[in-house]
């Protein structure tokens, strides 16, 4: 049954005249009112039955794709976003599977350092544009020129030195710096040769047959066994392992040179284990040295950097330049132990001080 209002009769009419203009809007917003609650009553009744006509079926269907929408949207709310993957966890595979030399390069537009995509250069710009205004344009030429003419340099680079992300031009290039390329930092790692040791030695000391200890990470290489333990990864610093190897850390602090703030700076022990060859492959940039303190450097163990072969020496520092074309292997007698240095990233000696500032702020993680 649905109610409908009747018209009022001539009499009403008139009585309505009559009224004062406020009784005449009261009674016009009752039988509004009225209306509205007769005509949702009804409309519930029509969905009750309606309900009730259904069949059983159609209502179990109905609960059960309630019920799959509710754990969706609970498993998407729960869900973890995925890391980006860096260069340190990379694994080799197959050419097939999008190998630049022997190494797995990560795709995401977050990671600076790892992707490879036409927009990069526009980013970059974008960010020096970004540093520019808040500081200073000053000093900023060979930035500018490196940007802006990225593409030309990268692609016509001689085939033993070929930064995958970054070339700086105009920087002096050499597989091997002398000692005196950043002789306070060489200096000061040397003299703290024992300390650092000691912290490697005590964290070895938990390596075992059945499983990688933690903080380690196992890198992929054509044969034997590559591990790092970072202290610094891509200009982030790893506080679980920083813990572990305190005065090592704090010495960090303590270097004049070190690249900590962008994704081109890292820290690490590395420790290659008899009968391992790291695949020839090139560094992201051109704008850092890398320094090798030989912790343990047994015999038949090999840097080669542009062709160039050096030896590692325990208590001594080894400077070169990673984006030229190099390998390490490491030949000896499984009884003599793998071959471990101190690794870390110091800025290339002919990078101006405002140029260094700069390409934190460009490469800063995350940007």
């Amino acid at each position: 049954m649905v109610w409908v209002p009747l018209s009022p009769t001539s009499s009403d009419r008139r009585a309505l005249l009559r009224a004062p203009s406020t009784t005449i809007m009261s009674l016009e917003w009752l039988m509004d009112w009225s209306w509205s609650l007769d005509g949702l009553r009804d409309f519930i009744a029509t969905g009750i039955q309606s309900f009730r006509d259904c069949d059983a079926t159609a209502l179990v269907a109905v609960a059960c794709l309630l019920v799959l929408f509710v754990w969706y949207c609970y498993h998407v709310g729960r869900e973890q976003p995925r890391a980006y993957a860096t260069v340190n966890a990379l694994m080799q595979s197959a050419e097939a599977n999008g190998v630049q030399n022997g190494f797995v390069y990560c795709h995401s537009p977050e990671c600076v350092r790892c992707s490879h995509h036409d927009g990069l250069n526009q980013k970059l710009y974008h960010n020096l544009q970004e540093y520019a205004k808040r500081y200073s344009w000053s000093g900023m030429g060979r930035i500018h020129k490196g940007i802006r003419e990225q593409g030309r340099y990268l692609n016509s680079r001689p085939s033993i030195q070929k930064p995958e992300v970054f070339f700086l031009p105009d920087l002096p290039t050499t597989p091997y710096f002398s000692r005196d390329a950043q002789k306070h930092d060489v200096e000061l790692l040397e003299r703290n040769f024992q300390t650092i040791l000691c912290e490697f030695e005590t964290l070895y000391k938990a390596f075992s047959n059945c499983s990688l200890p933690q903080g380690w990470k196992m890198n992929s290489t054509p044969s034997g066994e590559w591990f790092t333990f970072y202290l610094v990864n891509q200009g982030m610093c790893v506080p679980r392992n920083c813990r572990r190897c305190p005065r090592t850390y704090r010495l960090l602090g303590s270097l004049r040179t070190c690249i900590g703030n962008n994704v081109f700076g890292n820290a690490c022990i590395s420790v290659l284990s008899p009968g391992t060859v790291i695949a020839e492959h090139y560094g992201p940039t051109n704008i850092r040295i890398r320094c090798h303190l030989g912790l343990k450097t047994p015999s038949n163990c090999e840097l080669v950097v542009g062709g160039e072969p050096q030896c590692w020496a325990e208590g001594r520092c080894l400077l070169f330049d990673d984006s030229f074309l190099h390998t390490a292997f490491h030949e000896g007698a499984p009884e003599e132990g793998p071959r471990v240095v101190f690794m870390v990233d110091l800025w290339h000696p002919n990078v101006a001080a405002a140029e260094r500032q700069a390409l934190d702020f460009i490469f800063a993680p995350g940007r």
